[in-house]
């Protein structure tokens, strides 16, 4: 059976907010510049309600990529949980006109609401991110369409998701019914701080189940315990195929075997750093999916996520394929 889909993903379906704000506000309303924290439902009602100029996007990490290689021409679809309320049926919408299929059906008469992230991006482009995870955190092995997971080329999985036992066990579920159909699977590590909470369930993934592991400096060495960047690598290198390590403007490095890639980026000044990570990984399963060298697919990843930090929002504005083209990447359009 041929896939059905270029890219799968399975992640938080998460609304995003976004306003501009000073240090200053910051400090005011208690939010801690540059980090992602999560917040009760209370919270984000006041925090959504201080916003001036704001602007809704469909967010979450995993959908955000998917995203990036709908924009790129790929057929993608996103497996996740959104109520069937204004800002769920908003979220289902958007996918769509963004190219990627939402599979699951929105839960009706839900206990809790569509999940929404109010993010304050500062005059340096750092972003404070404010996230109420509603119904998104609740995402489990029955929100795996069996007919979808086979149908996948490439499983992409989000790590904030690994936090709850049922998310684990939709990843695994997905993971190994791509992979009995023939299909590759990896993971974006997310977030440090859940590393540090599920070192151990992380390892094991890693090492028994993953093709690909998408992470940055901070992931990767919590995941293995060590300050040293190369340390960590070196474990990576021996526990996953492909290890993918970004790091926040130094050079990419990408390795595969015995071959190690380092992909350089230019440094600028965000106007937005929000979706950086998340466009990198588009521009890197674009490259991986069409059969790209991993200098490639490093060097497509840079392109996107230097692309979206160009401009408010996580998604892409820019003809991203012709920007790889612009490079030499690719030789034609389409």
């Amino acid at each position: 059976m041929s896939p059905k889909y270029k890219v799968v993903g399975i992640g938080n379906a998460i609304v995003d907010v976004l306003s501009h704000s000073d240090d200053s506000f910051l400090d005011i309303m208690g939010i801690e510049k540059g980090i992602m924290q999560l917040i009760e439902k209370e919270r984000a009602e006041v925090l959504y309600a201080a916003m001036d100029d704001r602007q809704q996007a469909p967010g979450g990490s995993v959908a955000n990529t998917l995203a990036g290689l709908g924009h790129l021409g790929l057929k993608t679809a996103f497996m996740g949980r959104v109520r069937d309320d204004a800002l769920g049926r908003y979220y289902v919408d958007a996918l769509a006109k963004d190219g990627t299929d939402y599979v699951n059906v929105p839960v009706p008469e839900g206990e809790l609401p569509t999940s929404r992230s109010m993010i304050f991006v500062s005059p340096d482009g750092e972003r404070s991110m404010n996230t109420y995870l509603g119904i998104s955190a609740e995402v489990g092995p029955g929100d795996v369409p069996p007919e979808v997971a086979e149908g996948a080329e490439i499983l992409f999985l989000e790590g904030y998701l690994f936090d709850k036992d049922k998310g684990k066990e939709a990843f695994l579920a997905a993971t190994r019914l791509c992979k009995a159909a023939g299909g590759e699977a990896g993971i974006a590590l997310s977030d440090p701080f859940c590393v540090d909470r599920h070192r151990a369930d992380f390892r094991s993934l890693v090492a028994n189940e993953m093709d690909y592991v998408i992470g940055n400096v901070h992931e990767w060495c919590s995941l293995y315990e060590t300050d040293d960047l190369e340390n960590a690598l070196a474990h990576a290198a021996v526990d996953c195929d492909l290890v993918v390590c970004t790091r926040s403007g130094d050079d990419v490095v990408l390795i595969r075997g015995g071959e190690r890639i380092e992909v350089p980026v230019h440094r600028v000044t965000p106007v937005d750093a929000t979706g950086a990570g998340d466009q990198f990984a588009a521009g890197f399963l674009f490259g991986l999916s069409t059969g790209r060298d991993l200098e490639t697919c490093g060097r497509m990843g840079v392109i996107c996520a230097g692309e979206v930090i160009g401009h408010m929002g996580p998604r892409p504005e820019t003809d991203t394929l012709d920007l790889f083209r612009q490079a030499g990447l690719v030789r034609e359009l389409g």
